[in-house]
């Protein structure tokens, strides 16, 4: 829903599917409270006044608030188009809890593009991730993109990584790396890269960096990767906010 400053706003039609949810899955009725939120840090707080065939009304109890996102912003490019059996959805569905700002399927020598078809099911597991882990700010799912595409955002980044067996383990590599809470992270598809790839990739200034002894697949790589990343971007953030704390004391 698009908030705006009205007290008084209409949501859904009969045909929607968040009206569908909000009437037939959760059962929410007249003088139930709920919270509204437009996916870019709107959020408003109310009642549901009424509801029909058609819409329902709900009233604010207060203006909008727009929240700032304090999240690290991690871009991931994950050549993810070949997965079957809803590995695909699990992967985005952990992006969107772990934090992720957005999500591009790489296209490379060994993987895919996704059909239309696929690109509607993972907006839908985009939404309701959001949702259920309660995240006010999206997750962007953006166009396919080429290794050529990819190499120009990876020269201008100040911080990418890679996923690469056999490379330096990725807790060792953050010991040398710019304490930076955002960059690229880069997963290859099921087969891997291929030497070529590689090349261009870490030659334009991405980091190559290992996940363990075994062998991953593509989801497990890329959840992986992002949430030590996430936690390694905390940890940060609560060392320089103590160190700021102590130095004004």
């Amino acid at each position: 829903m698009a908030i705006s400053s009205a007290r008084v706003g209409v949501f859904g039609d009969k045909k929607g599917d968040e009206f569908w949810h909000m009437t037939k899955v959760l059962r929410l009725r007249t003088d139930d409270r709920v919270v509204l939120f437009n996916g870019r840090g709107g959020l408003a707080e109310g009642f549901i006044q009424n509801i029909d065939s058609t819409a329902i009304n709900f009233v604010a109890l207060e203006d909008p608030k727009l929240v700032i996102p304090q999240t690290p912003q991690w871009h991931i490019f994950s050549a993810f188009g070949s997965l079957k059996g809803g590995r695909a959805d699990w992967l985005v569905e952990k992006c969107i809890e772990l934090g992720a700002s957005s999500v591009i399927h790489l296209l490379t020598e060994r993987s895919s593009t996704l059909s239309d078809n696929r690109v509607e099911r993972l907006q839908r597991v985009i939404l309701a991730a959001a949702k259920q882990c309660q995240r006010l700010h999206e997750m962007k799912l953006n166009h396919p993109m080429k290794i050529n595409k990819l190499i120009p955002l990876v020269a201008k980044s100040k911080q990418s990584f890679i996923a690469i067996a056999e490379a330096t383990p990725l807790v060792s590599a953050l010991t040398s790396t710019t304490k930076e809470p955002n960059g690229l992270i880069i997963v290859g598809p099921e087969g891997d890269f291929t030497e070529k790839e590689v090349n261009l990739i870490t030659e334009a200034g991405a980091t190559a960096v290992g996940l363990g002894p075994h062998r991953l697949r593509v989801e497990t790589a890329t959840i992986a990767i992002l949430a030590t990343l996430t936690l390694w971007s905390d940890s940060q953030q609560t060392t320089n906010s103590d160190a700021r704390q102590n130095s004004s004391s």
